[in-house]
């Protein structure tokens, strides 16, 4: 198995509740598929096979985990919409979180089987239905009272409208909330996504 000593890194640097959980995940995708690739992407731990196909992060109190073609895999649970973490699983907290081994196996076996058969995931074209994301009216509300935020805002995928959304609902205090907030409608303004620091 190839190892990236950046992730063994990011395993040893994550809090000890997520380290058995991101080590768990990690032996098992390699068991799906050994020819993975391991890499870093915008700070998080990423396994490609043919393009992008799995990826993982550990935060404060959950880790997720996220399948780039998720969405044609069987198997896969409804996150529920309010749920503010990222991941194709919502928040995990333990390996108890997760499905049994055996399925975790088909899930990320199924994943290298689109790759590998270069299945895509369906067009953003006209008659598909759009995502529908549930922005706070205190958020829309700071946004529209800025004339370059709101410009920006309207041209922003939906991708990352969320990744704002789910910073700012994320925070575990209302100073952090508000704190991010006030930095969310500078970065906006400016016209940045959430993730450019991290930006090529």
């Amino acid at each position: 198995m190839s190892h990236d000593q950046r992730i063994d890194q990011y395993i040893s640097n994550a809090a000890p509740f997520a380290q058995p959980i991101l080590i768990h995940l990690r032996k098992l995708i390699h068991e799906a598929c050994p020819e993975v690739e391991e890499t870093m992407k915008w700070s998080f731990p990423h396994f490609d096979y043919k393009g992008v196909m799995i990826s993982m992060a550990a935060f404060k109190a959950h880790c997720t985990l996220n399948l780039w073609k998720g969405a044609l895999i069987p198997g896969i649970p409804n996150v529920d919409p309010g749920n503010t973490a990222m991941g194709n699983f919502g928040r995990i907290t333990s390996i108890k979180d997760l499905p049994s081994e055996s399925k975790l196996l088909e899930i990320f076996r199924e994943a290298k089987r689109l790759n590998d058969e270069n299945i895509r995931l369906p067009s953003k074209g006209k008659g598909s239905v759009a995502k529908e994301l549930i922005v706070p009216d205190y958020l829309l509300e700071a946004i529209r009272a800025n004339s370059a935020a709101n410009s920006t805002w309207e041209k922003f995928s939906y991708s990352h409208k969320k990744d704002y959304v789910d910073w700012i609902t994320g925070a575990k205090t209302e100073a952090t909330r508000l704190k991010r907030l006030a930095t969310s409608i500078e970065w906006i303004s400016e016209g940045k996504n959430q993730m450019w620091k991290y930006n090529k």
